[in-house]
């Protein structure tokens, strides 16, 4: 079924004061020093600091972090490896949103 431009006027407008702005989910991968802080310096391909005197003790683990719920599960030692818990847990909040089926 398509909508023709011509019954525009004929689609129900949704009654502003009854809408709830959706919040924007976003589900990251974030590296964690091994104290669990975050890690936002620049790091080579083995996850050590590319600059010795930044302070970096380099990148330990990675966790998936929720905007909305938190952390998920916990850190995984490698980045491919917490790629499946983001995925899932992004998925886990599509499907809340998506109705029921009848």
């Amino acid at each position: 079924m398509s909508i023709r431009p011509e019954n525009l006027h004929q689609l129900p407008f949704p009654d502003p004061e009854q809408e709830t702005p959706m919040a924007r989910i976003s589900v990251k991968i974030t590296p964690l020093h091994p104290d669990e802080t975050e890690c936002t310096h620049p790091v080579t391909s083995t996850g050590k600091p590319r600059d010795p005197d930044s302070g970096c003790t380099g990148r330990r683990t990675y966790a998936v972090v929720c905007n909305a719920c938190g952390p998920v599960g916990e850190p995984r030692s490698l980045r491919v490896l917490a790629e499946p818990a983001q995925r899932a847990h992004r998925d886990s909040h599509k499907a809340a949103l998506a109705p029921a089926s009848h």
